[in-house]
């Protein structure tokens, strides 16, 4: 066959396998068998591997999975991807809508509403009709280029305006054109890549099978298929796309189901006109023109099987609520805090008794009430412990008899906590050394405090379970990498009791060694501005405690240094909370840019609260710094601020 046949072939192939796609995927009304679909896919395979000169990286057969990638480049978005503001209840809802026709000029105003849905965001970028680029959101102005992973999944269409009357053999088929941008012949579609329910299901089911990680939600899994290095997982991944918004087109109609088969957290709110939303514009990271509408949390109902207590590393007794696993927000929960005794008391939480729970935004599950009304009369009442359920002491309580301690301050719970908090990300930052790693090392008295593990050897750690060679060697670097640290870390990290971030961010600035600091009188400490009587009685009683002198010792014979730090002082004076999720940087990482500036980060807010930071999908602090009339600041103008 001539070369102008085959490649004439090979075009048809491709188009008719693209109808047969959209047949499926997006009409639901397939036409022909899935045997005659392989059949035609198969032919297709073939004439292109015998003829790779005609290959083209839009084709059906690339679906499969490409080869594999070592890192995915940056990519600039060429229209930011920007987050929406959320509107918690209707009265906020109500609030939006008054801005929008304010804006406007108009007394009313149409909308459209969108599920919002609860995946990955992703953008896609079509040249001349053909799927050129594909990106996750990243920060919003720089994404992931993932193209291979996205020309995976069946639901993205790979070439646009595909089919005409008359396209295959005289049958009438006809889709909407969608017609590129007059300058360049680009188009660009967002959109969210979601993992169906059932999808979800089998392949937790399936690792679950294997022994392999389990996804947490259908939002993780689809956002961890996507971000695969090799294609070919994302393809086994049984991903779907959704599209939400197109830039250099003004009309493609939507769809609606019946029933929803994959995650979503809310309503989208858009104002139902290209040009008004035009006309309002964006704020600095979201358009005024649409809202999100979150749903209230989730309330869901199951039973308390048991109530164990932790102690934590001051020796705090926390009940804790062993639950029936439930899934709530997407995520199965299993466990809950009940906080203290006084608190299973006022909601009368039993063991045995069948209970509503909720899980709202990012925050750990709470127990909102219990059924009574379904006991049958073998539920048993809580009791808190006399005997610490680690090492045995006789439990103390606070003036008021609500917090119980376990007094004993050898005592292994509180020493396992203390060393994790030692290693954790706002303290001495150390890598690879989780919570089962430091449990061996005690247990094999590889370690006594957090200051031997400057001191451990590879040998030390291959002795313990599912440690090789390679892991081993990890957790050697990161402890290496961290023997340098700040002050405010080195004295965060020490656990001294009521001293959080903040506190150990104030005290390094006011005495600027630890010399100093180990040298301060009691008088002078509680002078200290955030530093109450409390708080300067146990840095004070820290200091001259003879095992903890002991423990600062040996770190600095192991070769812990601190560095010292040069900071500007442009945020001295005012004080920052933040609330909900930032896209440049983690909470962490902002908290620590707003010290080295000398602002204060806290967590609460109050009427010394100079600016209300709220990411996506702000918490109960919005509310409250609305009402004490803090000024409230989105991520963008805390960087600006940051300089």
């Amino acid at each position: 066959m001539e070369k102008s046949k085959i490649e004439e072939k090979i075009k048809k192939l491709r188009r008719e396998i693209e109808k047969h796609n959209y047949l499926y995927y997006a009409l639901d009304a397939p036409k022909i068998s899935d045997r005659e679909y392989d059949l035609l896919l198969r032919e297709l395979e073939k004439l292109e591997a015998e003829n790779p000169e005609f290959f083209d990286p839009n084709s059906p057969t690339q679906r499969v999975g490409a080869k594999l990638s070592k890192k995915f480049e940056s990519v600039k978005h060429s229209v930011p991807m920007l987050s929406l503001a959320n509107a918690m209840d209707f009265a906020e809802l109500a609030e939006w809508d008054e801005r929008v026709r304010k804006g406007l000029g108009v007394a009313e105003v149409e909308y459209c509403c969108e599920y919002k849905f609860d995946g990955s965001s992703v953008t896609l970028n079509y040249q001349d009709g053909a799927f050129d680029q594909g990106a996750t959101r990243g920060d919003g102005l720089n994404g992931e280029n993932v193209t291979s992973n996205l020309r995976t999944i069946k639901t993205i269409p790979l070439t646009l305006s595909l089919f005409h009357e008359g396209d295959l053999e005289g049958e009438t088929f006809v889709v909407t054109k969608v017609s590129p941008s007059r300058d360049s012949g680009a188009l660009t579609i967002r959109g969210e890549v979601v993992m169906p329910k059932k999808s979800f299901e089998e392949i937790n089911a399936r690792a679950k099978k294997e022994g392999t990680k389990i996804f947490a939600n259908p939002r993780n899994a689809a956002a961890g298929s996507l971000r695969q290095l090799d294609p070919k997982i994302t393809a086994s991944r049984q991903l779907e796309f959704f599209a939400y918004s197109v830039y250099g087109d003004k009309g493609l109609k939507t769809q609606k189901r019946e029933k929803i088969p994959f995650e979503i957290d809310g309503v989208v709110v858009k104002v139902n006109s290209f040009q008004e939303q035009e006309k309002l514009g964006f704020v600095s990271r979201s358009p005024r023109w649409a809202i999100a509408f979150k749903f209230s949390a989730e309330e869901v109902e199951t039973v308390v099987e048991d109530i164990e207590v932790q102690v934590g590393r001051k020796g705090t007794l926390t009940p804790v609520a062993h639950l029936t696993p439930v899934k709530v927000a997407g995520s199965t929960v299993s466990r809950a805090t009940l906080h203290n005794k006084e608190e299973i008391k006022r909601k009368d939480i039993r063991i045995g008794d069948h209970v509503l729970i909720r899980k709202a935004g990012e925050v750990i599950p709470e127990v909102v009430k219990s059924l009574s009304k379904k006991r049958i009369g073998k539920e048993r009442k809580f009791v808190m412990p006399e005997n610490c359920p680690v090492c045995g002491t006789k439990v103390v309580s606070d003036e008021r008899g609500i917090i119980v301690k376990c007094p004993n301050k050898n005592c292994y719970a509180q020493h396992e906590q203390n060393i994790r908090h030692f290693v954790s990300r706002t303290a001495f930052d150390i890598e690879h050394i989780g919570p089962a790693i430091i449990s061996q090392l005690l247990d094999n008295k590889l370690i006594e405090d957090s200051a031997d593990l400057f001191t451990l050897e590879k040998g030390d750690l291959e002795q313990l379970d599912r440690m090789a060679e390679k892991s081993a060697q990890n957790v050697i670097d990161s402890v290496k990498l961290r023997k340098q640290t700040t002050l405010p870390r080195f004295i965060y990290a020490l656990g001294i009791t009521h001293v959080g971030e903040q506190t150990a961010q104030d005290l390094a600035d006011s005495y600027g060694t630890l010399d100093k600091l180990k040298k301060a009188d009691l008088v002078e400490l509680e002078d200290l501005f955030g530093v109450g009587e409390k708080v300067a009685k146990s840095v004070y009683d820290y200091f001259r405690d003879e095992k903890n002198r002991h423990f600062l010792e040996k770190l600095s014979k192991v070769g812990v240094t601190i560095a010292s730090e040069k900071k500007s002082r442009e945020l001295e004076g005012k004080s920052f909370v933040i609330t909900g999720t930032l896209f440049k940087f983690s909470r962490e990482v902002a908290e620590e840019e707003i010290r080295k500036k000398g602002g204060r980060a806290g967590s609460s807010v109050s009427e010394n609260t100079t600016y209300l930071v709220a990411g996506e999908n702000p918490g109960s602090k919005l509310a409250k710094a609305k009402k004490l009339g803090v000024k409230i600041i989105d991520e963008s103008k805390l960087i600006e601020l940051l300089g």
